[in-house]
C-alpha cells in the first residue's frame, strides 16, 4: 500500500472510530478530548512532527496547488461544523484577538501558513 493510501486509511479509521464513539458513548469522547487538550504544547509538537511527515510524503506525489485545494475542502468541512456553534466561535475569535500575546503564541503556525500561501501563489502566478 502506498504511503498516501496509508494516511487516507488512518484518517478514515480515526474518523469512523470518532463518529462511533460519539454516537455510542459521547462522554468517553469528551474525556479523551479533555485529556489530550490538557497538554497543548505537547499536542502542538506532535502535530508539527506528524504534519511535516505527512507533508513530505504528499509533496512527493502532489503539487502544492493540489495540496492547498484539498486544504480548502477540509476548511469548508470544518466551517460547516463550526457554523453549528457560531456564537461560541465568535467568542473564541474575540478572545484570541484580545490576547496581546497571540502573535507570540501563534508565530509558528502563522509562519507555516505564510510559507504555504507564498509557495502556492508563486506556483500559480509565476
Amino acid at each position: 500500500m502506498e504511503t498516501i493510501a496509508v494516511f487516507a486509511l488512518i484518517i478514515s479509521l480515526l474518523a469512523l472510530i470518532k463518529i462511533l464513539v460519539i454516537l455510542v458513548k459521547p462522554r468517553a469522547w469528551y474525556n479523551l478530548v479533555k485529556k489530550v487538550w490538557s497538554a497543548p504544547n505537547i499536542v502542538m509538537i506532535i502535530c508539527l512532527i506528524l504534519a511535516a511527515i505527512v507533508f513530505y510524503y504528499l509533496i512527493q506525489e502532489l503539487s502544492i496547488v493540489q495540496i492547498m485545494a484539498a486544504v480548502l475542502f477540509i476548511a469548508l468541512l470544518y466551517a460547516m461544523t463550526f457554523a453549528i456553534y457560531s456564537k461560541e466561535v465568535v467568542v473564541l475569535a474575540r478572545k484570541m484577538l484580545n490576547d496581546r500575546k497571540f502573535m507570540r503564541k501563534a508565530w509558528l503556525p502563522i509562519i507555516i501558513w505564510v510559507i504555504l500561501v507564498l509557495w502556492t501563489l508563486k506556483t500559480i502566478l509565476l
